[in-house]
């Protein structure tokens, strides 16, 4: 009987372990990142946030314009702030006179799958919220998100929680899965006709789900996940939404 209980105990402890190991950020990895992208940051200026629990310190990239308006841009899987079509969403929708904070998510080793990923939603809920304080302490009061891919089921875990009241709008590109009927704010749901099969099976389940009027939901044609060679009609999407949400 002992035996059995140390068994157990030990079993448990592996388990433990192993979820902790799994749930845990790459830091090293991010720290890289942030080594390579800074140094040639061309637009915008490395901005530091930490997390709540203290442990972590996150790269974001800030990019002011003459407007109240502000957007946190929310990359996807394993990658940085500035980021192939996420670095042109940070500038070019900075140009167009929002503001952008792009925020450097949890990210895992680079072989890990999507699948792998739900762990790390707690901290990038809180990566998000950090990054909704610091905007609102520079005095924006019109907030909204804008996320591509994996970034955007972290960002569905934040508005699905207890979302600062400043948030006033999400552009959700290429998620995979989602259903958006429990969120009260507006919701742009962009993919592309060529986008992975999972955001093109689910397309018409999320477009059911759009709850209020200002919601929509826009495919690029022959647009792929990354909106290659899309990227102005990417772009465009998103800010005549955001126009049209911030107000």
């Amino acid at each position: 009987m002992k035996t059995r209980m140390l068994l157990g105990l030990a079993t448990g402890l592996a388990l433990l372990f192993s979820a902790n190991a799994m749930a845990a950020a790459d830091y090293a990895r991010e720290k890289k990142w942030a080594d390579e992208v800074v140094p040639g940051l061309v637009v915008g200026d490395p901005v530091y946030l930490q997390t709540p629990r203290g442990h972590h310190k996150f790269l974001t990239l800030f990019t002011p314009a003459d407007t109240g308006k502000a957007a946190i841009v929310v990359h996807g899987l394993g990658i940085h702030p500035d980021w192939g079509m996420v670095g042109t969403l940070r500038t070019e929708l900075a140009d167009r006179g929002f503001t952008t904070l792009s925020i450097q998510m949890p990210i895992l080793a680079a072989d890990a799958r999507g699948e792998d990923y739900p762990p790390t939603f707690p901290e990038a809920a809180e990566r998000i919220a950090e990054a909704v304080g610091f905007l609102k302490a520079k005095g924006y009061a019109q907030i909204a998100i804008v996320s591509h891919s994996m970034g955007s089921r972290m960002s569905l875990v934040y508005l699905s929680g207890k979302p600062d009241p400043a948030v006033k709008a999400w552009a959700s590109l290429g998620i995979s899965a989602g259903d958006y009927s429990a969120l009260k704010l507006p919701v742009l749901d962009l993919y592309g006709d060529n986008d992975l099969p999972p955001v093109l099976a689910n397309a018409g389940k999320r477009q059911q789900s759009l709850g209020t009027r200002d919601s929509r939901q826009v495919r690029i044609e022959r647009a792929d996940h990354f909106f290659t060679g899309r990227e102005g009609q990417m772009v465009e999407a998103v800010a005549d939404f955001l126009n049209a949400a911030l107000k």
